[in-house]
């Protein structure tokens, strides 16, 4: 079952709806906070950078959309009492969760596996892949609470084929196809959760840019122009889509 890529969201697709993203202080994170904000939604922007965060909080507040809330977290750096913080915060605020997007991610080294920095290894798979799963467990509690609660990750084309000098990012985004996979089987028997991952393609950030140097960015998609694949599985539209991998463009 596909979904539709250039989807339009209403003023109303997500209203009523809490939503948290990380990586929600710039690139896509920033963009796709804004558009759920559009369409309704109560964001939760979670990020390392609260002053970055504060000014997405502030544009959210200039379009008139309802009231965000900011929630600090460094996903290098966090111990587990700073996401139990997190998600008491979230139940003591909202009561329930009905989305969670993870967007925040680290690209890490370009270079052979044999000279990958073993430091800069365990950062991108702790950032990229640990942290989620952490992340998405302590959050569970409150999304069951949610009547249609989605879980989305932000994929990317390396995990379809094995693509040279990808290191660490490649395995933790195959890892967390892997994790779709088992919560989608995990979760089957409740129908008020799903979870799936998009690839939102080439877009003009600051992760493609490092990667892709030599690259002009006219080229490629602004982030917003591939949230609505995002927007439609986060609202009551994508209902019974669960346990799939989908592509934004």
């Amino acid at each position: 079952m596909s979904i539709p890529r250039n989807f339009h969201a209403s003023a109303t697709l997500l209203e009523g709806r809490v939503v948290l993203i990380t990586g929600a202080s710039g690139g896509f994170g920033r963009a796709l906070a804004l558009e759920c904000a559009r369409a309704g939604a109560s964001v939760i922007l979670s990020g390392r950078n609260g002053a970055k965060l504060e000014r997405v909080y502030d544009e959210i507040e200039k379009l008139g959309a309802p009231q965000p809330a900011i929630a600090v977290l460094d996903l290098a750096t966090a111990q587990a009492g700073d996401y139990d913080r997190l998600a008491e915060s979230v139940g003591t605020e909202f009561g329930r969760l009905d989305g969670l997007v993870h967007a925040a991610a680290l690209l890490g080294d370009r270079t052979p596996l044999e000279q990958y920095p073993v430091p800069t290894w365990c950062r991108v798979l702790h950032v990229n892949l640990t942290a989620p799963f952490i992340l998405t467990q302590v959050l569970l509690p409150w999304m069951r609470k949610s009547q249609d609660a989605s879980i989305v990750l932000v994929s990317s084309s390396v995990v379809k084929s094995a693509r040279p000098f990808w290191g660490a990012y490649a395995v933790s985004k195959s890892g967390l196809e892997a994790m779709r996979g088992l919560l989608a089987q995990e979760l089957d028997r409740e129908a008020n959760i799903r979870i799936n991952s998009i690839n939102p393609g080439p877009m003009r950030t600051g992760m493609r840019a490092a990667a892709y140097p030599a690259e002009d960015p006219r080229t490629v998609a602004e982030p917003v122009a591939v949230t609505g694949p995002f927007l439609y599985l986060l609202s009551a539209e994508g209902h019974g889509l669960n346990g799939q991998y989908f592509d934004a463009q």
